[in-house]
């Protein structure tokens, strides 16, 4: 699983994802200061070239990387606390319920601006033409 500073990267060049379910009991997870991410599946589908789907639990004050981009089309979907997502240039408030999607390329971030742990969940993916690339 390739990361850098919890940013992960989709993998393209494992094996095929395999059917099932996974929680956070039964995936690693990796731990920087302030943000604890859990990457459940990353590899490529029948479908896709690769796609990544996690977790992430951030305390408060707490990012998991500054704002960044890559190829990768995006959902951050936000489950506790309370924050900033920036997207594409704008700051918006979000709290439970609240779902980011931002197209490849696309400078996005989040951050843990409440008083009480933030949980989010994403997911990103490249099409198999776009892999090849």
């Amino acid at each position: 699983m390739p990361e850098k500073d919890n940013a992960v990267t989709v993998a393209t060049t494992s094996a095929k994802l395999r059917d099932g379910v996974l929680d956070s009991t039964n995936v690693a997870s990796t731990r920087m200061e302030g943000s604890q991410v859990f990457t459940h599946y990353n590899g490529p589908t029948d479908q896709l070239g690769g796609i990544c789907a996690g977790m992430a639990i951030l305390a408060p004050g707490a990012s998991p990387h500054p704002p960044h981009r890559h190829p990768e089309e995006e959902f951050l979907i936000v489950s506790d606390g309370t924050g900033e997502i920036e997207c594409d240039g704008k700051i918006v408030h979000v709290g439970p319920g609240a779902i980011m999607y931002c197209a490849g390329n696309t400078l996005h971030g989040i951050t843990n601006t409440g008083k009480t742990p933030m949980t989010f969940y994403w997911s990103k993916w490249i099409s198999k033409d776009r892999a090849a690339d």
